[in-house]
């Protein structure tokens, strides 16, 4: 039809549309030029066939004016695609909305970084991420529309550039069709129950194959776009407002300049071993870009001698020193392959996934995260140079076959006499390794106010210095993990362990490290009663009562009736046949507690007025919780432990979690005539990690290895049984 034209715009217009994807066209046509019913003709059969449009009816001078002032509008007009009609239409509005868009390019650009950095905010890093948005992330599609749009209007790539982002692109894109055929949905974001499905549509292995390709790909991208998006800002903002130019710094061969880091004239990077990491240490600290020629001439830099003299061993501290923006300057020397010839080992944890709810980030990017945070506390400990490397390298063995910390602590065992360190050095960085779970792990599932547990931790560290050290890197690696793996709950779990067991190491009684706050003179002023009493206060429940069988599994139920998680949880009985139970507890569904309902439930459950295990179970039956990623628990497990305690046996059950479970599981041990003196319940999302200080019925030790046998097959029935309801 002559006067009418109909073009494809976005995706569709770049001739890339995915399976998911809206059909983005618009109607042109001249002026005066009726084109209702030929629009009618063209959407219908469309909505008829239940694709998803996105249509528009206008004139070029109409798509013009929009295109001057939303960026949306006139990105759309630089992807026009003639599909059909008056072709000089199209043709038209291609050529006029790249001028422009070039006419107007300023505005443009810092339209696009502004609107880049906000997307980045939201949707997170495709590199990084266990469930990238591929699409809106950093380093995924729209970011690469992005770098060509702002070609268009004048800022070009280097050289080299153009065709690593078309394959890293073509890379991504691939997986977004196959995620989008495999759901039929248009979300973009790549969850972990698709990824085993797209990586064999795409035949490249198994999902870590998948997610390990797509960080690389990312990490392009990503580099090349920060690149030319700084470029951008340097040419809108001018010299006098770009960053970098007021630190000072003594570094040979290197020269800053208006917040670019180069090689100074006369320097030879052929005779300078420790360039590349002096180059890396007045980037960081200046928050400046390494410039391509240096990046091009590290290449050739000569190699670090063996073992490391104290220069280059300084350099890399200070690098991780800096904090933050070392992460971002490492990973630019990794980008261009010059990282691996400092520290060879990276080549096995580099874009390397880590697929549970537990992690959010790979783990090169999480060992520099939390390399940075370290920075952040160096202040505390003895030894900030053990610090930072040690936290760099806590997770040095994962990638390699056999348990990662055993792993890591021979790989230490190699790494830190080649670094320079010495013998002494070399064991700590080692012991940091070793026990790097250690804090948390007995912070958050053992009790602390019992004496065996305060040796125990004061015999595995040894010091004072490595004790803080190990404070240190548990606050770095438990921030750089995700939300699951820091909060204040633990910190101040650490924060008591910490103390008490610096109390022994400095030489004094374990029995005077713990406070013996538990029970308080009030709460024995309570059991002095003889009566049931019920408090409530904050996150805390405390229960009196005449003491009874299966007293801690009633009160357990009730609590999960209510939707309510325990953290944790003590139990007293006196000789005066009284009982006192303390609840430490976090509400799912928002920071009140309805503490009003969960006592009266609680009244009717001690009477034996509530039936308990029938409204568990209807409540797990009705109870749909949001998508759950896979835990770092996928079957239940039981652990006894009878050397951590002097007066009790230690059970630790860990289990996918669910409605009911920690009830499910005292009334197990109850049921098996076991006393629980204290219990630690950790819930990281998916996950339940309960450990229970428990004596038999004469209270004692259980020791008996036909009875510890029993107690498990108990737990396992009963964990078995909360998985079915």
């Amino acid at each position: 039809m002559e006067g009418a034209a109909l073009v494809a715009v976005g995706g569709y217009g770049r001739a890339e549309l995915s399976p998911g994807s809206d059909l983005d066209v618009w109607l042109l046509h001249a002026p005066k030029v009726e084109v209702g019913e030929l629009a009618d003709r063209v959407w219908y059969p469309i909505w008829d066939a239940d694709v998803k449009l996105g249509h528009a009816v206008r004139t070029v001078k109409e798509s013009l004016a929009l295109a001057a002032d939303d960026l949306d509008t006139a990105t759309a007009v630089l992807s026009v695609r003639h599909l059909a009609g008056d072709r000089s239409l199209s043709d038209e509005l291609a050529t006029k909305g790249r001028q422009l868009w070039h006419k107007r390019s300023r505005r443009w650009l810092a339209e696009l970084d502004r609107s880049g950095i906000e997307r980045h905010d939201k949707a997170g890093e495709v590199a990084f991420l266990l469930e990238p948005d591929l699409k809106n992330g950093r380093g995924g599609l729209r970011d690469v529309h992005a770098i060509g749009w702002a070609g268009l209007a004048g800022m070009a790539l280097h050289p080299g550039d153009e065709q690593a982002i078309a394959e890293a692109y073509e890379i991504v894109l691939s997986a977004r069709v196959e995620l989008h055929r495999r759901t039929g949905r248009t979300s973009d974001v790549l969850t972990l129950e698709e990824q085993d499905a797209v990586a064999e549509a795409l035949g490249v292995g198994d999902a870590d194959d998948l997610m390990r390709a797509l960080s690389q790909a990312a990490r392009t991208i990503a580099w090349i776009s920060d690149d030319l998006w700084w470029r951008v800002r340097s040419q809108l903002e001018g010299p006098t407002r770009r960053k970098g130019r007021a630190p000072a710094h003594d570094a040979p061969g290197i020269s800053l300049v208006e917040g670019v880091v180069s090689l100074a004239p006369g320097a030879e990077p052929g005779n300078d071993p420790c360039l590349v990491l002096r180059a890396a240490v007045v980037a960081a600290r200046a928050e400046a870009r390494l410039s391509r020629e240096l990046l091009s001439r590290l290449a050739d830099a000569a190699p670090l001698p063996r073992p490391w003299n104290e220069e280059a061993r300084r350099l890399l501290v200070e690098l991780l020193l800096a904090g933050r923006p070392a992460v971002a300057v490492i990973e630019t020397l990794d980008q261009f392959g010059l990282w691996e010839p400092i520290m060879p080992e990276w080549a096995v944890v580099r874009c390397r996934p880590q697929r549970n709810a537990y992690h959010r980030f790979t783990v090169d990017h999480h060992l520099l995260v939390a390399a940075s945070n370290a920075a952040g506390v160096a202040d505390r400990v003895e030894r900030p140079d053990l610090l930072v490397v040690g936290t760099l390298l806590h997770d040095i063995g994962k990638g390699h076959p056999g348990n990662h910390t055993v792993v890591g602590i021979e790989l230490v065992g190699e790494m830190a006499p080649r670094m320079g360190f010495d013998a002494h050095d070399t064991e700590v960085l080692q012991t940091m390794v070793a026990e790097h779970l250690l804090l948390p792990d007995i912070a958050t599932r053992r009790d602390l106010s019992d004496d065996g547990t305060i040796r125990y931790v004061a015999d595995r560290v040894g010091s004072l210095e490595v004790l803080h050290l190990l404070d240190g890197l548990t606050f770095a690696d438990s921030t750089a993990t995700g939300p699951a793996a820091w909060g204040s709950w633990k910190e101040e779990l650490v924060g008591v362990l910490v103390e008490r067991v610096s109390h022994v190491l400095a030489g004094g009684e374990v029995a005077d490290a713990i406070d013996g706050g538990f029970p308080t003179a009030h709460q024995r002023d309570l059991l002095a009663q003889r009566r049931r009493i019920i408090e409530t206060s904050d996150d805390m429940l405390v229960v009196v009562s005449p003491d009874r069988p299966g007293l801690f599994s009633r009160v357990a139920g009730v609590l999960s009736l209510s939707g309510l998680t325990v953290l944790e949880a003590a139990a007293y009985s006196n000789d005066e046949g009284m009982a006192l139970e303390q609840f430490r507890v976090r509400s799912g569904f928002g920071d009140q507690i309805p503490w009003e309902r969960v006592v009266r439930d609680l009244e009717r459950a001690l009477d034996g007025r509530l039936a308990l295990e029938a409204r568990l179970a209807e409540r797990s039956k009705a109870y749909r919780r949001a998508r759950r990623l896979p835990g770092l628990v996928t079957h239940a497990e039981v652990l006894v432990d009878n050397a951590l305690s002097d007066d009790a046996t230690v059970i630790e059950v860990r289990a996918p979690d669910g409605v009911g479970v920690l009830w499910r599981i005292t009334r197990a041990l109850h049921d098996l005539d076991l006393d629980i003196r204290s219990a630690k319940i950790q819930t990281i999302d998916t996950d339940a990690v309960d450990s229970f200080y428990v004596r038999d019925a004469q209270g004692r030790k259980v020791t008996d290895h036909e009875h510890l046998a029993e107690v498990e097959r108990a737990l396992l029935h009963s964990l078995g049984r909360s998985g079915e309801s």
